[in-house]
C-alpha cells in the first residue's frame, strides 16, 4: 500500500511526463514547420518516450493500490525562437523533471516507502542520461553554430541520435522495452 503523500507526488510526476510528452511534441511540429527533419524526428521520439515514463508511473499506482490521475495538460507553447532555443528548452526541462525525482526519492526516506524506492530508481538513471543527451545536443549545436548552413549539420545530428536511441531500444539496452 503507498501513502497519500507518495500517491499525490507520483501523480504530480505523471502530470509533469504527460507534459513533457506534449511539450516536446509542439516542438517537433515546430521543427516541421522550419524543415528540421532530423530535430523533428528526436523530439517525436523523445515525447513517446515521455509518454512511456508517465505510463509507468500510472501502472505503478495501480500496481500498489494506489489511484493514477489521467492529467489535464496546459497547452505547451507553439512557437520558438531558433532550434538553439528549442534544445535550452529541452535541457531546462529535463532538469525540472530530475529535480522532480529527486523530490520524490527524498519523499521515500521520509515516508520509509522501500517499494516505490526501487521503482524510482530507474527513473534516476533515465534522468542522468536524458540531461547529458540534451546537453550534448546543446554542446554540439555551439560548436556548430547558427548559420543556413549549420542548421543542415545541426539537422543531420538530430537524425543520428535518432539512429542511436532506435538502436539501443531495439537491443534492449534503453529499458522501456
Amino acid at each position: 500500500m503507498i501513502s497519500e503523500k507518495m500517491e499525490a507526488a507520483l501523480n504530480k510526476q505523471i502530470e509533469l511526463e504527460a507534459y513533457a510528452s506534449q511539450y516536446y511534441l509542439a516542438m517537433a511540429s515546430w521543427c516541421d514547420k522550419e524543415g528540421m527533419e532530423g530535430a523533428s524526428q528526436f523530439l517525436h521520439f523523445q515525447s513517446v518516450e515521455e509518454k512511456e515514463h508517465m505510463m509507468k508511473i500510472f501502472h505503478y499506482l495501480s500496481e500498489v493500490d494506489g489511484f493514477a490521475i489521467t492529467p489535464a495538460i496546459p497547452q505547451p507553447p507553439l512557437e520558438f525562437d531558433s532550434v538553439q532555443e528549442v534544445f535550452k528548452q529541452v535541457y531546462e526541462h529535463e532538469k525540472k523533471v530530475t529535480q522532480s525525482i529527486n523530490e520524490l526519492v527524498a519523499i521515500c526516506y521520509k515516508e520509509n516507502d522501500y517499494n516505490t524506492l526501487n521503482f524510482l530508481q530507474w527513473y534516476v538513471e533515465e534522468q542522468r542520461e536524458e540531461e547529458n543527451q540534451a546537453r550534448t545536443i546543446l554542446d554540439r549545436i555551439k560548436l556548430i553554430g547558427d548559420g543556413g548552413q549549420s542548421l543542415y549539420y545541426i539537422d543531420k545530428e538530430m537524425k543520428k541520435f535518432v539512429a542511436a536511441a532506435q538502436a539501443a531500444e531495439a537491443a534492449g539496452e534503453d529499458g522501456n522495452a
